[in-house]
């Protein structure tokens, strides 16, 4: 009983707050072309179904591939910084200066290196990435209690098999923490690479709706860029749950 409440609330708070912009909105005098209501917003869905979607596609393709490439540079890094302290308090003050530039600021120069296509977007998205895993992971990796890496070391473990055995499986939970941050990031930086130098994607979607006042297809375009960060969360999640689940026994 309590696990169908707990499910029902969302849904009554979600319908709630549609109720209110459907009727409230308009009865305020706010004008359609600035808010348009959710049915408004519904029948551009429907009718622009085709446009969306194809949009949509290489919005998502981007987002995966930032995805990918900006984790596993991370996770990379990390295990280099956590091996090496040198490198790390050389390299790390540069990796946190790169990441307060704002991402608005920094996609020009990426498109600018790298062209115009689909690759600097990915880029971008990977950047946005990059940073959230690259902390959590060093965290993770440093987890280990100074007691069980003497244990390692009186086991006579290699630097390799320390890492393989210990520092891996425990920094697991604090990898996925960035991925999940990192999943929402993604979609966020391929919107942002496409605002700069393209015309397909829900970013360029985004621009055009925008600046045509084409309002019910720009609030189509966010909700459609949400629901894909959503989904990638809950990937994301999912992911965690079952590798974990198989990955404890042997950790």
């Amino acid at each position: 009983m309590k696990l169908r409440r707990d499910a029902a609330l969302p849904v009554l708070g979600a319908l709630t707050i549609l109720l209110l912009w459907q009727f409230l909105v308009p009865a305020l005098g706010v004008p359609r072309f600035i808010v348009p209501t959710p049915l408004a917003v519904l029948g551009t869905f429907v009718r622009d179904a085709p446009l969306i979607a194809a949009n949509a596609l290489p919005t998502a393709l981007e987002s995966v591939g930032g995805f990918v490439l900006g984790n596993l540079v991370a996770v990379a890094v990390a295990m280099l910084f956590v091996a090496n302290r040198t490198l790390r308090k050389a390299y790390f003050p540069v990796v946190l200066f790169f990441n307060t530039i704002p991402v608005l600021a920094l996609a020009p120069i990426i498109v600018l290196i790298f062209g115009l296509g689909m690759f600097p977007k990915i880029v971008v998205a990977a950047v946005i990435c990059f940073f959230p895993t690259l902390v959590n992971m060093i965290r993770g990796l440093e987890s280990p209690t100074a007691n069980e890496l003497e244990l390692m070391r009186v086991l006579s473990a290699s630097t390799s098999e320390v890492f393989r055995d210990l520092r891996f499986p425990r920094s697991l939970p604090f990898l996925f923490a960035g991925l999940r941050v990192a999943a929402q990031g993604s979609v966020v930086g391929a919107i942002v690479g496409e605002w700069i130098g393209t015309n397909k994607g829900l970013g360029a979607l985004i621009i055009e709706s925008t600046f045509n006042y084409h309002a019910e297809r720009l609030y189509a375009s966010v909700i459609v860029s949400a629901l894909l960060a959503i989904v990638f969360f809950n990937v994301v999640v999912l992911a965690e749950r079952r590798f974990l689940r198989y990955a404890a026994p042997g950790a």
